[in-house]
């Protein structure tokens, strides 16, 4: 692949990276002023995507949102995903057991993306595969798994800035940093109205076999049904999901804590030799 194209798919990803649940719809100038392209390259770009089926063009001809090609191939992603497999019944047990809606979620280092939405309804559980990205920073699902970043990883976000949402969005580094450093002694993230005022949200980090956190389990539902106490409650339940799902995915705690208490094995020291050194029978 040539530099030139490399770079045109950076563009096309950042132009992506623009749009949200929240700003579904964006003009050309809207778009360059994000990405800090010149105008005439990002609407190049954009016209490329236009054809390609990634970006449809609203009626108001400077007015674009994202095209049904990326829907078909989320679509495609989610089926082949060990996790949508994986987590389906704990997803549904979680709903019944809370009685209110849960969301599974991905990480990506900016957004947490919902891909599984499950409904109570009497004594049915309905089911939703869904593709909604919110930033991270609003939400339990992307808070609890910007928890267990590494350090260059929060930098990355950080340097982003934290967009207000909604009137109780975290806005401030500084308490969002402080806040990570209690999701972290306490294992479960909580949104309070940070996303959409009215509604609160209690997550659980899920990790890979490798114990990487890359996606969360979480319950949501009116603020005025998550009192402290219910919070707690509602904490120990997606905790024992998200455990429940990170060991089928393969990951095992006790045996990576083992691993890491095993010291290294040391390269034995070659004996010193000594140059011309006289024999004693010399």
């Amino acid at each position: 692949m040539s530099q030139d194209n490399l770079k045109s798919i950076v563009k096309m990803m950042s132009i992506l990276d623009c749009f949200s649940t929240l700003e579904r719809k964006l003009s050309v100038a809207e778009i360059a002023k994000r990405t800090n392209m010149p105008r005439g390259t990002a609407h190049r770009i954009i016209r490329t995507m236009r054809d390609l089926g990634l970006m449809e063009q609203e009626r108001q001809r400077d007015q674009y949102r994202l095209g049904m090609k990326l829907f078909e191939l989320g679509t495609t992603v989610l089926a082949n995903m060990d996790l949508q497999r994986e987590a389906q019944s704990s997803v549904e047990s979680l709903t019944r057991v809370s009685g209110e809606i849960v969301h599974l979620s991905v990480f990506d280092g900016i957004n947490s993306t919902v891909i599984n939405r499950t409904d109570p309804e009497g004594k049915r559980v309905n089911t939703l595969f869904v593709l909604e990205s919110s930033p991270a920073h609003a939400t339990s699902s992307g808070k609890v798994a910007l928890a267990f970043q590494s350090q260059a990883t929060l930098d990355r976000f950080l340097a982003l800035g934290l967009r207000r949402i909604s009137p109780n969005t975290i806005t401030d580094p500084r308490v969002l940093l402080e806040e990570l450093q209690t999701i972290r002694a306490n294992g479960y993230a909580v949104d309070n109205e940070e996303l959409t005022p009215g509604t609160k949200c209690v997550g659980a980090p899920i990790r890979s076999a490798s114990g990487r956190v890359f996606a969360a389990i979480s319950v949501s539902g009116p603020a005025r049904r998550f009192a402290p106490e219910r919070i707690e409650a509602f904490a120990d339940l997606v905790k024992h999901y998200a455990e429940a799902i990170s060991a089928q995915l393969g990951y095992r705690p006790h045996e990576q804590e083992e691993a890491e208490k095993v010291p290294p094995v040391a390269t034995p020291k070659r004996p010193a030799t000594r140059r011309n050194s006289v024999s004693p029978d010399a």
